[in-house]
């Protein structure tokens, strides 16, 4: 295969796999964050909740953890419309992951919580701060600075878990990758295309991940 001949494909297919890449980005960034947003609920409902509802969100986290992306992205899709929930591909993928996400990022949440010292929310308490208070300006200062580079990672991975979204339909990267292979038979060169897209969202995720950690790192 000539270069110049693929670089013609990809001139041809050019909108195409950028509208995939447009998908894939919008998915991934509603995905992580509804999934974070629903993850720090977790995980401090899994710290500070009452016993029966850390009983109940420790089920949901262990279900959902334990739990193939594929089937929860099928269960969206098929199954919620059995009991009268009819979602589209696009909300039922969203949906698939962000339950995905919140569930990690729960876990992510309440390690760095529970790894504050205890003293520290004594001293707010004894300062007259309430517990909002104590949270705000105590705690999740220092969580987040722990949370952080795990919570780059679960980004990452939601991205690589949007190809999945490709088998309900929702033409997003790899999906529009295969459509182009359909039409041109480049399978390899298209392929590797693909992946090296996905590297530089990844990669855009990590260069950001590590900046914020720059910025919020305490100052010896």
């Amino acid at each position: 295969m000539e270069p110049t001949s693929f670089l013609e494909h990809i001139w041809i297919a050019r909108w195409p796999l950028a509208s995939g890449v447009g998908l894939t980005l919008i998915i991934s960034f509603l995905a992580i964050v509804a999934g974070t947003i629903l993850g720090i609920g977790v995980g401090m409902s899994l710290t500070y909740g009452a016993r029966p509802l850390r009983w109940l969100v420790r089920g949901y986290t262990d279900f959902i953890r334990g739990t193939p992306v594929l089937v929860l992205v099928l269960a969206s899709y098929y199954v919620l419309g059995t009991i009268g929930l009819q979602l589209g591909p696009f909300q039922a993928g969203v949906l698939a992951l962000a339950v995905f996400c919140s569930s990690h990022v729960g876990e992510i949440v309440r390690g760095a919580l529970q790894a504050i010292p205890r003293g520290q929310t004594e001293a707010a308490k004894a300062i007259g701060l309430t517990f909002a208070g104590t949270f705000i300006y105590v705690l999740a200062p220092q969580a987040i600075r722990q949370i952080l580079p795990a919570w780059v990672n679960t980004a990452a991975e939601m991205v690589k878990a949007s190809t999945l979204l490709s088998i309900i339909g929702i033409g997003e990267l790899l999906l529009s990758t295969q459509e182009v292979i359909a039409r041109t038979f480049m399978s390899l060169p298209f392929y590797f295309l693909a992946g090296a897209l996905y590297f530089l969202i990844n990669f855009g995720i990590e260069s950001l991940g590590r900046l914020v950690e720059r910025k919020m790192a305490v100052q010896s």
